[in-house]
């Protein structure tokens, strides 16, 4: 017996604090495995761009033509080789925290689930993974709208191994057909035993195309140090993949958010293009869209890290 689901998006709460600590938290994290070795890196020979773009108020802009953009990988501009604007389905993994930090908070990452789920169109593909101490696929990428029995008889336990979970997530949708990807993280964003660096997650996200969408499920009356800096987590998969940082875990505000993730994935724009620069050094490249309207705001993932040797 499948149990059904409700919905509910928040309220992008952008900017400043997250961003302060954005820069404390890579070095912690990547502190944890040898980047060089660990890194897993796009295909060069084609990068592949879902962009999502709005106007002053918010709205979303549509009826734009490929001559509307320029691309520009490293200060240099590019040719774009394919331009859609297709209502196309998505593919998404979410990613359920069920770790001990999440104690009291799990049923809020349930619910929160359950609203995403019960937005999604008939021909979106989801997966659903739970992590604590390890990483495990709870429902294959299916079109039903219900979570798995299972997921309600988990209780918050262990560590925390969320940047193993977007590895995981971001290896199982690069085998998935459609072009728009998306990875849905619920969690407190705490992470405390991962093998996985931060850097080699986010960059897993973005070799597999996938934009990452967070929604921080922490304890707001603890503004200590590890909340903080796990909020600062969730900013920094949302911002450097193209996604969008949700704080606010429920109610409506959560319900309109997640709608907007929904209409966002299937309504955006998707640029292609074969970089200039075909070096194979490992470095990272990043990537600037311009439109023909500058009071229009394109989003996308800011770059990637191009192959090596």
């Amino acid at each position: 017996m499948l149990f059904r689901l409700t919905r509910t998006p928040p309220h992008l709460w952008l900017l400043v604090l997250p961003c302060l600590l954005l820069t404390a938290l890579a070095p912690a994290a990547q502190s944890r495995a040898p980047q060089d070795d660990e890194i897993v890196r796009v295909n060069s020979d084609l990068v592949v761009l879902n962009v999502t773009v709005t106007d002053k108020s918010g709205a979303y802009v549509h009826g734009l033509r490929r001559e509307d953009f320029k691309v520009f990988e490293d200060g240099q501009e590019q040719t774009i080789t394919a331009f859609g604007v297709e209502e196309t389905p998505f593919a998404a993994a979410l990613l359920l925290d069920i770790s001990g930090s999440m104690e009291g908070r799990v049923s809020l990452a349930r619910s929160a689930a359950i609203r995403f789920l019960d937005g999604l169109r008939t021909d979106d593909n989801v997966a659903v993974y739970s992590f604590h101490t390890t990483v495990k696929q709870v429902q294959d990428f299916a079109y039903t709208r219900d979570l798995a029995p299972l997921v309600f008889g988990m209780s918050a336990e262990g560590l925390t191994v969320l940047n193993d979970a977007v590895v995981q997530a971001a290896r199982d949708l690069s085998a998935r057909a459609e072009k728009r990807r998306a990875i849905v993280v619920l969690s407190d964003g705490a992470d405390t035993h991962s093998s996985a660096s931060a850097d080699k997650a986010l960059n897993a996200a973005l070799a597999a195309n996938a934009t990452i969408y967070t929604v921080d499920l922490s304890d707001r009356s603890a503004r200590n140090p590890q909340v903080m800096g796990g909020s600062a987590a969730l900013n920094f998969f949302a911002a450097r993949s193209g996604g969008r940082y949700l704080q606010t875990p429920g109610g409506q505000e959560l319900r309109e958010a997640f709608a907007a993730v929904v209409e966002e994935l299937s309504n955006q724009y998707t640029i292609s293009y074969r970089p200039t620069n075909r070096a194979r050094d490992g470095r990272w490249r990043s990537i600037e869209l311009k439109l023909a309207r500058p009071a229009l705001q394109p989003r996308t993932r800011r770059g990637y890290r191009a192959p090596k040797g």
